[in-house]
């Protein structure tokens, strides 16, 4: 049973993503409180994973983020938002999320996702990940850095292009006319060339930055 701790000031929201969760047979609501609330409860309930909201009145998501993050079982958390949060979504990858998610989330998704999250990967809306891409921190190609992307074969240097911008496995394939499995062996390939332990969102879109042409010279 995966448990969930949803963090929210609008109660509303919370009842929302609380009937949902509750719905799948192997998930289970065992929390949904305030931002105020968030630390206290945690610690007392140890969720696997916590959907929190970045922007609230009593208290401001990123400063739960970090409490959460040092509590001795620190859960999973994918920061939720409304668009409108371009400015917030670099800095809470950053800062230890392991996701982002918009409120209107399809409700059908929602259980998946969560079950991704507690599983130890990544989810990304589509917008915020395009969003990661655009504004990524002005990481410069370094030595290092460019030895490292000249491993990477043609192939999955465009892959790697295609995650940045949040395309997952199977649409990855579409686009480039190939095999899933192809492409999973690509990502791999590219995880252990950059060394990065995981599909994690900040690493890749900060390294998907070094590839991406001027916005001037990209195509359609």
């Amino acid at each position: 049973m995966i448990r969930v701790m949803v963090v929210d000031d609008e109660a509303l929201i919370r009842k929302g993503f609380q009937y949902i969760l509750d719905a799948a047979q192997d998930i289970e609501v065992a929390a949904a409180v305030p931002g105020s609330q968030a630390l206290q409860v945690a610690q007392e309930i140890c969720p696997d994973v916590v959907l929190l909201d970045i922007r609230m009145p009593d208290v401001d998501g990123l400063t739960v983020l970090a409490g959460l993050r040092r509590l001795s079982h620190p859960p999973v958390v994918a920061m939720l938002a409304t668009i409108g949060m371009d400015e917030h979504v670099a800095t809470a990858l950053r800062s230890g999320a392991a996701g982002f998610l918009l409120k209107d989330t399809d409700p059908e998704q929602l259980p998946s996702l969560v079950r991704t999250l507690a599983a130890g990967g990544t989810v990304l809306s589509s917008k915020v990940t395009r969003t990661v891409v655009d504004v990524c921190p002005n990481v410069g190609p370094q030595e290092p850095a460019a030895r490292d992307l000249a491993r990477l074969t043609d192939r999955e240097r465009a892959v790697l292009v295609l995650i940045g911008k949040g395309l997952s496995n199977s649409d990855i394939a579409t686009r480039m006319q190939l095999s899933t499995s192809t492409v999973k062996d690509d990502v791999s390939a590219i995880l252990t060339e950059l060394k990065v332990g995981g599909r994690i969102p900040s690493r890749l879109a900060e390294w998907a930055c070094l590839l991406k042409p001027p916005r001037d010279q990209e195509g359609g």
